[in-house]
């Protein structure tokens, strides 16, 4: 029974991590980069990976069925939001493609419905550790041994990627295992320093990736993280508190709205968001043409053979999505699947902060950081609902977990100050 529980977590771990990219797509490459000759990357490995995945996922499932049937009664506007996605495969613009993806969706909600059956999300923290740490010093020695893979070339030469496909996957996941190792460093009764060191660790790849969106996604949430243990307090204490926080938030936004030009330079960036600004009024034409209930699931974005033809012909962004969740769900689902994620997600939150109250530990902190993070990533790039997607999995399993009883934790680990 021990050693099964050994391949339980081993499975695990290596789920997390190739649904986080790595390092199977970089591999296949060949160490390819942005700017280099274009190389096509042979999907079938990943894909049959995934369905391994799938099946032992199903597996899993079926041999605790009876653990898993709670859990399952609890995602209520998850399977109404995944319904729709499944029946647009009769409206879809193109009905195959609709299906092929709905397929992998449903695998990957297998694998988020096992995570969130089998594991509390003090485990789940855990073994995300476990998978942080590997990709950490994965990364290291890619980058320092195996710099054709480690390192970018072509527009991007010098800067660190890691395991990942590209610099920008290594700064949003080590954004990710920062948060992770604060809170775990927070919890720890043994080995803190080597959480911390792991934070450090962390903090410095995001450096090395020249990633600067992940440095400013990394300061949000990291505010976000000291911020919340405030939501512990007497209530007479915290409303004046989010409301001086409130006010110098809003105070920040006006300073920085009013000088966006030289913030956003000073990052690197422009107002356009490197050309993502311009061909959004594009997608926004398109989505309303068919508002309700848009173009079918993953049927949008197909070059010049799709809806997206408008967009790439009346713009000079040869875009695969909108590089936005928010506006790919709408192309895909409409103003329905949008508002039904919405509402999903706004429970979550709820029920996140309503942990946080009443048990007061660094694990209820996740949700909130994570689902931050599900915020800002989405504003420049599309994992909103996503097959086979790292976020798409954190964010159900999440949601699944809130919505079961937590258990009271120890008395000495009841306060967590930051």
């Amino acid at each position: 029974m021990k050693k099964f529980f050994i391949f339980e977590k081993i499975f695990t771990i290596g789920a997390m991590l190739h649904y986080a990219g790595v390092p199977l797509i970089l591999l296949l490459s060949g160490g390819v980069s942005e700017g280099d000759d274009e190389t096509t990357i042979d999907l079938a490995a990943i894909n049959q990976v995934f369905l391994i995945v799938y099946f032992i996922s199903l597996c899993l499932l079926l041999l605790r069925w009876k653990q898993v049937l709670p859990v399952m009664s609890k995602g209520g506007i998850f399977w109404l939001l995944f319904g729709l996605a499944a029946a647009s495969f009769f409206w879809s613009y193109s009905p195959e493609l609709t299906k092929t993806r709905i397929v992998a969706l449903s695998g990957t909600m297998l694998f988020s419905l096992y995570l969130a059956s089998r594991y509390t999300l003090k485990e789940q923290l855990h073994l995300l550790g476990w998978m942080f740490g590997i990709a950490i010093v994965s990364s290291i020695i890619f980058a320092v041994l195996l710099p054709k893979f480690g390192q970018m070339g072509g527009f991007h030469a010098g800067a660190w990627r890691g395991i990942y496909n590209h610099k920008n996957g290594l700064g949003k996941n080590m954004v990710l295992s920062a948060v992770i190792f604060c809170l775990l460093a927070l919890s720890a009764q043994k080995r803190r320093w080597l959480m911390w060191s792991l934070v450090a660790a962390s903090v410095l790849l995001i450096i090395l990736s020249r990633s600067t969106s992940s440095i400013v996604n990394l300061l949000i949430l990291l505010g976000i993280l000291a911020i919340l243990p405030v939501l512990g307090w007497n209530y007479l204490f915290v409303v004046p508190i989010l409301i001086g926080i409130s006010a110098i938030g809003v105070i920040l936004y006006l300073l920085v709205t009013s000088n966006a030009e030289q913030a956003v330079g000073a990052l690197g960036k422009d107002l356009t968001l490197t050309g993502r600004t311009n061909f959004w009024p594009l997608v926004l034409d398109k989505i309303w043409e068919r508002p309700w209930l848009g173009y079918g699931f993953g049927a949008f974005w197909q070059g010049l053979e799709g809806p997206s033809a408008y967009v790439w012909n009346a713009s000079a962004f040869k875009a695969p999505n909108s590089h936005n969740g928010y506006l790919d769900l709408c192309t895909e689902l409409g103003f329905v699947g949008l508002s039904l994620y919405a509402t999903a997600f706004i429970t979550s939150v709820r029920k996140a902060l309503a942990n946080i109250r009443r048990l007061k530990t660094p694990d209820t902190f996740w949700p909130i950081t994570i689902f931050g993070m599900i915020i800002l990533s989405n504003l420049t790039e599309s994992a909103l609902v996503l097959q086979n997607n790292f976020l798409w999995v954190m964010q159900v399993s999440i949601f699944f977990s809130i919505s079961l009883p937590q258990p009271i934790p120890d008395r000495d680990l009841a306060v967590v100050k930051i």
